[in-house]
C-alpha cells in the first residue's frame, strides 16, 4: 500500500505546484508583459486617477453627458460583480414596460428630438455591462449634449467622430463609441 501512496502524493504535490503556482504566475507575467493595459484592467485615467475601465459601462444620467446602454445588473447599474443579462424575452411585459420607460426618459430629456430611438439606448446587452453604444445612439444624443453644455453641435459631432472605433480588423462588428471615453473627451473640452 505504501508503495502506491508515495507516488500518488508525489504526483499530487507536483501537479498542485504546476497548476497552482507555476502556471498562474507564468500566465500573469506574460499577460503583464505582452498586454500590460488589459492585464491592469484597461483603466481610464483623469488627472492621473482611475475613473473607470474601457471594458465596463458606467451609468450617466445628466443631460450634459452621453448615456450608455441600460444595465441589467442589479441592485445597481453597471455593477461589474453582478454581470448578467435580464433574461427577458421580447414578449415579456416587464421588458416592454422597461423599454417604454427608457424611450420616455430619452424623449423627456430631449423633447425636440424626433429621430427614431436607437435600440441600444433602450435595451441592455447580454452582460449588462457593455461600455459601447452605436454611432447612431451617439448621434441621437449629440444635440442634447451640445445644448446642455452650450457647445456648437458641430464640435460635439466632431468629438463623436473622433471617438468612433471602427469594426475589428476592419470587417468584424460595427462601428461603435465607448461612452466613458467620449464623456472624458467631452469633459476635457472645458
Amino acid at each position: 500500500m505504501n508503495r502506491f501512496i508515495r507516488p500518488l502524493l508525489s504526483v499530487f504535490v507536483l501537479l498542485s505546484l504546476i497548476t497552482g503556482l507555476v502556471y498562474p504566475f507564468a500566465v500573469t507575467g506574460l499577460s503583464k508583459t505582452l498586454f500590460a493595459d488589459q492585464a491592469a484592467g484597461s483603466l481610464l485615467l483623469r488627472d492621473g486617477k482611475p475613473v473607470g475601465s474601457s471594458l465596463i459601462g458606467q451609468v450617466f444620467s445628466d443631460p450634459g453627458h452621453f448615456w450608455g446602454r441600460p444595465s441589467a445588473t442589479s441592485p445597481m447599474g453597471a455593477n461589474g460583480t453582478g454581470s448578467s443579462g435580464s433574461n427577458q424575452g421580447p414578449l415579456n411585459p416587464a421588458l416592454v414596460d422597461a423599454v417604454t420607460q427608457r424611450v420616455k426618459a430619452l424623449r423627456d430629456a430631449d423633447p425636440g428630438n424626433t429621430q427614431p430611438v436607437p435600440v441600444d439606448l433602450v435595451t441592455a446587452s447580454a452582460s449588462g455591462l457593455d461600455p459601447h453604444i452605436s454611432v447612431a445612439a451617439a448621434n441621437f444624443q449629440a444635440a442634447r449634449v451640445a445644448r446642455a453644455r452650450k457647445l456648437p453641435l458641430e464640435r460635439v459631432n466632431a468629438l463623436v467622430v473622433a471617438q468612433t472605433e471602427g469594426p475589428w480588423l476592419g470587417v468584424l462588428g460595427e462601428a461603435r463609441v465607448n461612452v466613458l471615453q467620449l464623456n472624458l473627451a467631452l469633459d476635457a473640452l472645458h
